[in-house]
């Protein structure tokens, strides 16, 4: 082959592999494929900001961040909401642990999803995750999780068992860290919902019209991180399954 062909399809072939690189990481292995794309949170836990004070000491950057919110920016651009009344322009959210919804949050966010909205919610019943204010305190993460009308319009029940043992451990089935978790139950009275309730009823999974729900009865995977990165990895799959379309 002529010296100059030769270097031409040396330069064609650099180009090809250079092209193949790019859409590999333009793919991100799947998951990061929507990490370009907006993310809804609506939360009453610090996972944007630190349990402090005042807002100076929110926003210090010597305050560590959570280190869930690495885990959720990985999956798109996230919008701090501080009310579920419009979220026209987002088709995925993660709700945790929220403040009880009003009557108008509660159809809106039951309009979004059967449009077509993919939510991961964590409703957890008994929060056991350490606060820096006391009870009563309005800074201090929702307590006991009360979601019962958009649950019961899915045709789900969160029920808590107050005789189980406090301590964290390992759901079965699931592989998520728990701690005093609620059990989903099946209820009558669900509109165009069609729901699997997984082991011990800690997760349930349902298409609601055109949408997409994953309901988490527990919030202990969001507490302080284990060396052995449990809570990461149960995070990332629950939030990879939620949300992929």
């Amino acid at each position: 082959m002529p010296r100059r062909y030769r270097g031409l399809a040396m330069a064609l072939v650099a180009l090809a592999l250079l092209l193949g690189a790019w859409l590999l990481a333009g793919r991100g292995l799947g998951r990061d494929a929507d990490a370009d794309q907006p993310l809804g949170l609506f939360t009453s836990l610090p996972i944007l900001w630190t349990e402090q004070a005042d807002i100076r000491g929110m926003l210090s950057e010597q305050a560590a961040p959570h280190w869930a919110r690495a885990v959720i920016e990985r999956h798109g651009r996230v919008r701090a909401l501080d009310t579920l009344i419009d979220i026209r322009g987002l088709d995925r959210l993660v709700i945790a642990q929220p403040r009880p919804l009003s009557p108008e949050e509660n159809v809106a966010l039951d309009d979004w999803v059967r449009k077509g909205g993919r939510l991961l919610l964590l409703a957890d019943p008994m929060l056991t995750q350490e606060s820096a204010f006391s009870l009563g305190d309005r800074r201090r993460p929702q307590d006991v999780v009360l979601l019962s009308p958009i649950l019961g319009r899915w045709g789900l029940e969160l029920r808590f068992d107050d005789a189980q043992p406090a301590g964290e451990r390992e759901s079965a089935g699931e592989a998520i860290p728990v701690n005093l978790p609620g059990e989903i139950a099946l209820r009558k009275g669900g509109l165009d919902s069609r729901c699997a309730i997984g082991p011990d009823g800690l997760v349930a999974r349902c298409t609601v019209g055109k949408g997409h729900v994953t309901v988490v009865a527990d919030a202990a995977v969001l507490e302080p991180e284990d060396a052995a990165g449990r809570k990461a990895a149960a995070l990332e799959a629950l939030l990879g399954e939620a949300l992929a379309h």
